[in-house]
């Protein structure tokens, strides 16, 4: 799980920070920089394909390796290519290309993220489920680690070429585990079948359908409708609220993470320097945070946790606008990508047990990939205004709209611990 936890995290700053950084070094603007977070929107929508990763049996692989396996390692084979094709691409002049390329190898992550999720529930019992969750974010954060200030120092002692180069290389990690670990097996109930049969039934109310088109009912009602029928039976009309929690909690910290490495260099700091503070010791500051977020969990409890994790989101949001104001100043660099990567770590734990404890496990990928979808639509589409509005108004007035944007996720929680603390 660690290692595959590092092959699903390794793709995505290639695709949104160290892409921004690629493309500023390289003279892009800011505003079409910004407009490149709506890269990251694939695996904001990969719930549309989710079902068809979840049942669909690749031909001949499929058969060899499993549903699982086979479908995560064609993922990987396209991130491996992606990648490799980016390191011949300059950006200034093959910008269209490069957009292009970098939507593919996001579609292939994402894809990637709905196998090993459903991986990762599948694989053992339900006891070890937090070993297996902490495993992957230690490979995952590890990966992003690789990927960003990894590829920038390659990229500052050589050339981007390089560094994108040595990103694809270390995909093999992901190829190598996938072709050595075990089909899970993948578990139903009962209660599931006789749910999509009642789909089933209902979607050919009057009969005369045999054949191919009653098979494709079948499929249709128990991989694409039974698991968004199974959420709202389960939860009610209160789904409503669950869903836009989702939406809408991690929105500050998507905003800001696009333009955050333009915003370092804009500002005077080396590569090297980024690389050292940003990625590096924030990386420390992560793995605090999220062993913070372990414990709060324990003894707080979920919502509690997720409420103090979007307040410091917000807080540290507005600790950018001090080091806007003071100019290249280490220090306060350090300071401010020390309060802001302890609270993405302590949220990332407390949203994933969150989400976790929201999933059936009949459903596994195509039910994780909605709530992980949702998790970072709305954030992946407003951050693409995020050049734009530094263009308009500077970094200073761009991090407080960023701040601002966790509003929403406050109030909802509080909405629901009082609903919670209200009923019987």
């Amino acid at each position: 799980m660690l290692f595959l936890g590092f092959a699903a995290g390794l793709p995505f700053p290639l695709v949104f920070s160290t892409l921004s950084a690629w493309l500023r070094d390289y003279g892009v603007d800011r505003a079409t920089i910004g407009f490149f977070a709506w890269v990251g929107l694939m695996y904001s929508v990969k719930v549309l394909w989710a079902p068809f990763v979840d049942r669909l049996r690749l031909p001949v692989l499929g058969r060899l390796m499993g549903q699982r396996r086979s479908w995560m390692l064609l993922a990987q084979v396209g991130i491996l290519t992606g990648v490799a094709a980016l390191s011949h691409l300059d950006p200034a002049a093959e910008i269209g290309l490069v957009a292009a390329v970098a939507l593919l190898v996001a579609f292939c992550s994402a894809t990637q993220d709905i196998t090993i999720d459903a991986y990762r529930i599948e694989a053992v019992e339900i006891s070890r489920q937090g070993a297996m969750a902490a495993s992957y974010n230690l490979g995952y954060r590890a990966a992003v680690l690789v990927g960003g200030a990894g590829a920038l120092y390659l990229a500052d002692f050589y050339d981007w070429g390089t560094a994108y180069r040595g990103m694809a290389a270390l995909m093999g990690i992901g190829l190598l585990t996938t072709l050595v670990i075990r089909e899970p097996e993948h578990r139903r109930g009962v209660e599931t079948d006789a749910m999509e049969s009642e789909i089933t039934r209902r979607l050919w109310r009057g009969g005369g359908h045999s054949g191919g088109l009653a098979r494709a009912a079948d499929w249709i009602g128990g991989a694409v409708i039974a698991p968004f029928v199974e959420f709202f039976r389960r939860n009610g009309k209160f789904a409503i609220v669950l869903l836009a929690l989702i939406l809408t909690f991690n929105i500050s910290d998507r905003v800001l993470g696009i333009m955050a490495n333009p915003f370092y260099l804009d500002l005077g700091f080396t590569k090297s320097e980024i690389a050292s503070v940003a990625k590096i010791f924030g990386f420390l500051m992560t793995i605090v945070g999220a062993g913070l977020g372990g414990v709060l969990v324990a003894r707080w409890g979920n919502l509690p946790t997720m409420l103090f994790a979007a307040v410091m989101l917000a807080l540290t949001n507005l600790m950018f606008v001090l080091l806007a104001l003071a100019g290249p100043d280490i220090r306060i660099l350090v300071f401010t990508i020390s309060g802001d990567n302890l609270s993405m770590g302590l949220a990332g734990v407390a949203f994933i047990a969150y989400l976790s404890s929201l999933t059936n496990q009949a459903y596994t990928a195509t039910q994780y990939a909605l709530f992980s979808s949702l998790m970072s639509v709305v954030g992946k589409f407003i951050s693409g205004w995020s050049g734009v509005v530094v263009e308009a108004w500077g970094y200073a007035v761009f991090f407080v709209y960023a701040a601002a944007t966790g509003l929403p996720a406050i109030v909802l929680i509080l909405y629901i611990m009082r609903r919670q603390r209200a009923a019987p």
